[in-house]
């Protein structure tokens, strides 16, 4: 990784601009399209719910679909995750990002966190999407986090993630350095909830992290403090 910060005019390919609140509007999702193509970011984030609707919405602006999938608790079977993602993959979701089942990593059950991983995994590669595991790194130890990431390596995922932002603390830089060690150089990196600063997001990307989770993009990238918890 280089010591080098990301500048601000390089930083808003590095952010998933996200609207995840269960209340959001169609006002509200058309509003962060726009703002996600005017600014360059990575993706739009949303519930399965909005998919089609965001996937319309940013068609030929290069700003890709991403959905989130047994969120935000994890607490889903794995073959209706499975169909909950195949769902939002044919709505035109080009990324997603899953919750695992954190009674299995607290657990340090290796084995059902990558059954639970892979039955995602298969039908999100199948549809040549892209598949991002959140950890939820707040309600794990170190030893469960390295479980969870390993986890997802052999199952198959393209990310790790650190937080889904609904559940306590987000990212932090030291859980972000740890993910990048598990997993190693080729997989990628979430660092989400929490990020609300150019300042944050620099020192994540510092620490390994390949992509920004936030709800503050445009704060980000202006320099200037956000507020949303996400």
């Amino acid at each position: 990784m280089s010591n080098e910060a990301v500048a601000p005019a390089n930083i808003a390919s590095y952010i998933d601009h996200t609207l995840l609140k269960p209340e959001a509007s169609e006002a509200d999702v058309l509003k962060v399209c726009a703002e996600a193509v005017e600014y360059k970011f990575k993706s739009v984030c949303v519930n399965p719910v909005w998919v089609k609707t965001v996937t319309k919405a940013l068609k030929g602006s290069g700003v890709l679909t991403c959905s989130v999938i047994g969120f935000p608790l994890g607490a889903t079977p794995s073959d209706v995750k499975a169909f909950e993602a195949r769902g939002a993959v044919l709505d035109g979701a080009d990324e997603i990002d899953m919750v695992i089942n954190m009674a299995s990593a607290r657990a340090n059950d290796k084995g059902a966190l990558v059954d639970d991983i892979r039955a995602v995994s298969e039908v999100v590669h199948a549809g040549e999407a892209i598949l991002k595991v959140i950890i939820e790194t707040s309600m794990l130890s170190d030893d469960q986090k390295v479980i969870a990431c390993q986890a997802a390596v052999e199952a198959g995922a393209d990310f790790v993630k650190t937080s889904t932002g609904f559940n306590g603390g987000g990212a932090t830089v030291e859980d972000v350095a740890l993910m990048r060690r598990t997993v190693g150089p080729d997989l990628g990196v979430k660092a989400s909830g929490g990020v609300r600063s150019l300042a944050d997001a620099q020192a994540m990307i510092a620490a390994g992290a390949t992509r920004i989770g936030a709800s503050s993009g445009i704060a980000i990238v202006k320099g200037e403090q956000g507020s949303s918890a996400y």
